[in-house]
């Protein structure tokens, strides 16, 4: 049984011009965001799970409700947890054998 408990926001990466002919790095209005719910499943164990704790990045499963919206979401996203604040990049996709649930790979503590 899927508890989606927590509350969650996906940005788009939407780059804007920088007046010198090139662009910046920009996420879409928060009002435009995709809010869902989730459920985090923090990753133990492992050495690639191990070294990134030590650099101070938090990997984790994110599993939210699968829909034509949340299906949009690419690993160029960002998500971010609107109780803490923090923000993560979305590193992989992946539907549930159900087809129900969308699981992603995100990591915290890393440039965005």
């Amino acid at each position: 049984m899927t508890l989606l408990i927590e509350r969650v926001a996906f940005d788009a990466p939407n780059p804007q011009q920088d007046g010198y002919g090139g662009t910046v790095e920009a996420w879409s209005d928060p009002a435009s965001a995709y809010e869902c719910r989730a459920d985090f499943h923090f990753l133990r164990g492992g050495e690639t799970v191990t070294a990134a704790r030590l650099a101070s990045r938090q990997p984790m499963i994110v599993r939210i409700r699968a829909s034509t919206a949340a299906r949009q979401i690419t690993p160029e996203w960002r998500m971010r947890d609107l109780r803490t604040g923090r923000i993560y990049n979305v590193r992989t996709i992946e539907p549930t054998r159900d087809r129900q649930f969308i699981e992603m790979m995100v990591e915290g503590g890393v440039a965005t």
